[in-house]
């Protein structure tokens, strides 16, 4: 079954999209890459940002945009480094935290083709 990316929280609600986010943010702080992109004092503000965008991109209600207006993730992102290699341990640590939550198949896929998707949107850095 081929799911809509809208009806991914239908199948798997905030309380799977919240498990599938902090199991990434427990990887984050002691990565050698991605460490040092996320200020410890603003981690549970980072992890409550993305929680609300994606529980808005997959389906469930527009919190993220009332609060924060359009996601307009390359401008976000924009202050921070993003080179392939910070793209593709993101990419590492969001596959390890969909294995630790075991989400259903059917969310995952899509889950997956967004996070590979996005993540390469975000890179605004080549080379050195």
């Amino acid at each position: 079954m081929d799911l809509l990316d809208t009806q991914i929280y239908g199948l798997i609600g905030e309380e799977g999209i919240s498990r599938l986010v902090a199991a990434f943010y427990r990887r984050v702080p002691g990565d050698d890459i991605l460490g040092a992109m996320y200020p410890l004092d603003d981690l549970a503000g980072a992890e409550e940002r993305l929680r609300g965008f994606l529980i808005q991109r997959f389906g469930g209600p527009d919190h993220y945009s009332q609060q924060r207006g359009h996601p307009r993730l390359r401008m976000r992102h924009a202050p921070f480094r993003v080179d392939q290699r910070g793209r593709d341990r993101w990419i590492s640590l969001m596959e390890q935290a969909m294995a630790e939550v075991n989400l259903p198949e059917a969310a995952v896929k899509p889950l997956r083709k967004f996070f590979h998707d996005a993540g390469t949107f975000m890179i605004n850095h080549v080379g050195e």
